[in-house]
C-alpha cells in the first residue's frame, strides 16, 4: 500500500500535485500547483453517493469500479507525463478511495506515489488556521491612497529582488471600489481566495518586506480570512499622494475601453443615491458621450473623495508621492532602510 503522509508546504515544491476529486470539486478549491486528473465525473460522483446512502458502501464502489476501471491506463499516463519523474502526492476530499485508488494504480506501473493523509479537508484545515492566528512572514508595508493614485500599478511594478508584493484585488478579481467588477468577472470562491492568498505569503516568506493595498475586509463579496485585515491595519500604513490630473488619466486608460460602456453605465446607476439625481444625470451623459476623463474627475470629485477616507482615524507612517513610481519606490526604499 502507499504511504500516507500529513501535508507540508514543502511538498508543494517537491512532489507533482495530483487532485483526483472532480471537476466541480477542483474549481471550488484545490491544492496550489494541482492538476486535476478525476476519477469520476461530476456526474458519477452523484451517482455513487446516491447509491452509497440508498443502497450500501460495497455496492458503491462496485458501481465506481465498473465505471472507471477503463480509464485507468489513461489517468496514470496523464498522471505519469505530467508529473515528468517527479514523485506524485495524490488527495481527494478527505484521504478516502478515490486518491487511495490513484496511488495503488501509480505505485503498481512503477511510480513514486504517496496519498496525502486527510485529504484536501486537511490541507483546508491547515488554511483556515494560518489565517486565524495570522502572523506575517515580513513586516507588511500597506499602501493606501485616493482612488487613481495607481497603488495597484505601483505595487505590481516595484522591484522584485528587493519588496515581496502581493495584489489583494488581482487575487480577488475584483477593484474593491463601485467599478471594482468592470470587466472583471469574480467567480472565484472565497475558498479559492484563501489558498491563493496562503499560497502568496508563503511565497513571501525569504525576509523581504511584504508590500499590498490597503482594503476594506471586503474585497466585491470575497472577505479578507481570519485576523488578516486587523494585522494590516496595525502594520506600517503608507499613504499615497498623486494630483488630481494624473489620478483622472490613470483612471481614463484604466476603464477607457468601449466593451466596458454597458457596465460602466450599471456601476453608475448602482452609486445613483449617493450621487444625487442632477450630479447622476451629468456623469451619465458624459458615459454616453465617451467622456471618460470627465467621467473619471467628476467621480473623483464628487464621489470617491467624499467617500473614502472621510474621517481616517489614523495617520499614515510614511507618505509617498506616486507622480512618478520612481521617486515613490526610492522613499519606500529610504523610510525601510531608517527602520531596520
Amino acid at each position: 500500500m502507499p504511504d500516507a503522509v500529513s501535508f507540508n508546504p514543502e511538498l508543494l515544491d517537491s512532489h507533482c500535485i495530483v487532485d483526483v476529486r472532480t471537476p466541480l470539486e477542483f474549481a471550488e478549491d484545490h491544492l496550489p500547483g494541482a492538476v486535476n486528473v478525476p476519477i469520476l465525473t461530476n456526474e458519477e460522483r452523484v451517482e455513487i453517493g446516491t447509491i452509497h446512502k440508498q443502497i450500501g458502501p460495497q455496492q458503491a464502489r462496485m458501481r465506481g469500479l465498473e465505471l472507471t476501471c477503463g480509464r485507468f491506463a489513461a489517468m496514470v499516463n496523464e498522471v505519469a507525463a505530467v508529473a515528468a519523474g517527479r514523485p506524485i502526492l495524490t488527495y481527494c476530499w478527505r484521504g478516502g478511495l478515490r486518491s487511495r485508488s490513484m496511488a495503488i494504480l501509480l505505485e503498481a506501473t512503477g511510480h513514486r506515489a504517496l496519498q496525502l493523509r486527510g485529504g484536501y479537508k486537511a490541507f483546508r484545515a491547515q488554511v483556515i488556521s494560518y489565517f486565524e492566528l495570522f502572523v506575517p512572514p515580513a513586516p507588511l508595508f500597506v499602501i493606501h491612497g485616493m482612488t487613481g493614485t495607481g497603488k495597484t500599478t505601483f505595487i505590481n511594478g516595484l522591484d522584485r529582488h528587493k519588496w515581496a508584493t502581493i495584489d489583494l484585488e488581482g487575487l480577488a478579481c475584483h477593484r474593491g471600489s463601485a467599478f471594482g467588477s468592470v470587466g472583471i468577472e469574480q467567480t472565484l470562491s472565497q475558498k479559492r481566495f484563501d489558498t491563493l492568498l496562503w499560497d502568496a505569503f508563503r511565497r513571501a516568506s525569504d525576509g523581504r518586506p511584504i508590500v499590498l493595498e490597503g482594503e476594506s475586509p471586503r474585497i466585491g463579496r470575497i472577505m479578507l480570512p481570519g485576523c488578516v485585515y486587523e494585522v494590516m491595519s496595525a502594520s506600517c500604513r503608507v499613504w499615497c499622494s498623486a494630483s488630481v490630473e494624473t489620478r483622472v488619466k490613470r483612471l481614463a486608460a484604466e476603464y477607457a475601453r468601449e466593451e466596458y460602456r454597458e457596465e460602466m453605465a450599471a456601476a453608475l446607476l448602482r452609486i445613483k443615491k449617493k450621487l444625487g439625481g442632477p450630479k447622476f444625470t451629468e456623469l451619465s451623459t458624459m458615459l454616453q458621450q465617451w467622456d471618460v476623463t470627465g467621467l473619471g474627475r467628476g467621480l473623483i470629485e464628487c464621489y470617491y473623495d467624499k467617500l473614502y477616507y472621510k474621517h481616517s482615524p489614523w495617520k499614515p507612517d510614511l507618505v509617498i508621492d506616486l507622480e512618478d513610481f520612481d521617486v515613490g519606490e526610492q522613499q519606500l526604499e529610504a523610510f525601510w532602510f531608517s527602520r531596520r
